[in-house]
């Protein structure tokens, strides 16, 4: 591990991230792109959502993530009786001070590992609101400080199994993006029974990072430039789902502005001190998808949000003059048979 005292360089900054991400890697084996991801969430000072069927490995990869770099980790069980307390603290009297003490919950760690979080009702899954958003608590009047860096991984399964509450809007709108990791390959499934069969690999990580160095390789991908073209295409691809008549909620400006810090950090990760719009185009179905809610119409057509995505992505014309690729499709997240989440 390498602590950084002074600015760092897109190379420190890509040489830390090859070290987390080759960790995370020995543990995840087969899923390069959700690893990537997470590391994109994660320098772009946001936060992810994992969401797929059980058994897949959601809560591996939060872990391996977390126990990645060497900072506080936090772990929650969403269950139905998990109350807002339990998440952000709760002030009890101490007879002894006559006075009231605060006793931090869960929420007080860098990295908070948020398992089936849709299996806890919405009043508790709103208590992460004012933490994933402002990065502080406030009790009873007394506002708290979040540690640097924070980020919240949260896993959930598809909203139709039984047990889970759909996760508010506000709550939904707050995560940068949604990540689902899917089946592996047979031949990733088979090294998974030789690397897992006897023990976890999880007990042998070790740290490969500090705290203090994800908060200088933050501090580096804010200075990746982007061009007033970039901005305006992110802006126009935003402001596309507001007005497609598939959907009745579009994503809000949280999301441009979400979309852009996770561009700037894809540039990044590639050693370029600018974003193109490539970065945008790879990224926007897993930043804006999840935000958006079909019309009644659209679901009785088994019309995603991400088809509806992938669509507006090849509607919108892309910024001239600047270095980029063809357009493509990033690929629609696997299909679990699943209707449109109840209560929406």
């Amino acid at each position: 591990m390498t602590t950084y005292d002074e600015h760092v360089s897109l190379n420190d900054l890509t040489t830390t991230a090859d070290d987390v991400r080759r960790s995370v890697e020995s543990v995840i084996e087969g899923k390069p792109e959700a690893v990537r991801l997470s590391l994109t969430v994660l320098l772009a000072e946001g936060h992810l959502l994992i969401e797929d069927v059980p058994g897949v490995g959601k809560t591996m990869l939060a872990k391996a993530l977390a126990r990645s770099i060497d900072c506080s980790v936090r772990r929650i069980q969403f269950t139905p009786d998990l109350l807002p307390s339990d998440i952000t603290g709760v002030s009890v009297y101490d007879q002894q001070r006559q006075d009231f003490e605060f006793k931090p919950g869960a929420i007080f760690a860098q990295i908070v590992l948020g398992d089936e979080i849709n299996r806890a009702s919405p009043k508790t899954q709103s208590a992460l609101l004012e933490s994933m958003e402002e990065r502080q608590v406030t009790i009873d009047g007394q506002t708290y400080t979040l540690p640097d860096p924070f980020m919240v991984v949260a896993t959930q399964n598809p909203v139709e199994m039984e047990g889970t509450y759909p996760l508010p809007e506000a709550q939904r709108d707050r995560f940068m993006a949604r990540v689902s990791i899917g089946y592996p390959s047979p031949a990733a499934e088979l090294e998974m029974l030789d690397v897992h069969g006897g023990a976890s690999p999880l007990d042998d990580l070790q740290p490969v990072a500090h705290a203090h160095d994800i908060v200088k390789l933050v501090e580096a991908v804010r200075g990746v430039h982007v061009s007033d073209p970039v901005r305006r295409y992110a802006v126009d691809l935003v402001a596309a789902t507001r007005t497609h008549p598939d959907l009745r909620l579009g994503a809000s400006p949280r999301a441009t502005l979400h979309l852009l810090r996770a561009a700037r950090a894809a540039a990044a990760l590639c050693s370029r001190e600018f974003a193109l719009p490539d970065d945008v185009q790879s990224l926007a179905v897993h930043v804006l998808a999840h935000r958006l809610l079909p019309t009644a119409q659209a679901q009785l057509n088994r019309r995603t949000p991400e088809q509806v995505v992938a669509e507006i992505l090849q509607r919108t014309p892309v910024p001239t003059g600047t270095a980029q690729a063809t357009p493509a499709v990033p690929a629609t997240p696997p299909d679990y048979g699943r209707q449109q989440p109840r209560g929406y």
